[in-house]
């Protein structure tokens, strides 16, 4: 019979730990609260807030990765960070790629 100790490690590494969830969700929330402040109560010239909420987007976008997914270096997520990485270059290839298109479709409309 399978014991919980012996799916957890044959699944590889363990889910996080309370504290590891609570200092996740601490992060979250101040990455949220500042760009929203940034945004509510602005004292920053406009492209200064967008790059800095574009900039806490992608931290938080780590925070989640790390401690809510559970995705590192280690040995045992290699293959759950290629893939990650491999999805986030075709969405990436999609989304640009489909920009670029309307965007050519767009200027050669205006053209004629």
């Amino acid at each position: 019979m399978y014991t919980q100790s012996s799916v957890r490690s044959s699944a590889g590494s363990s889910h996080g730990s309370r504290r590891s969830y609570l200092v996740g969700f601490a992060l979250s929330l101040v990455l949220t609260l500042i760009p929203f402040a940034l945004v509510m109560y602005p004292s920053l010239p406009r492209n200064v807030t967008l790059w800095a909420v574009v900039g806490l987007g992608m931290i938080q976008i780590l925070v989640h990765l790390r401690y809510f997914l559970h995705l590192d270096t280690a040995t045992e997520q290699r293959w759950n960070l290629t893939a990650l990485i491999f999805s986030a270059v075709v969405i990436f290839l999609l989304v640009g790629l489909s920009l670029w298109i309307m965007n050519s479709i767009h200027h050669n409309m205006l053209a004629h």
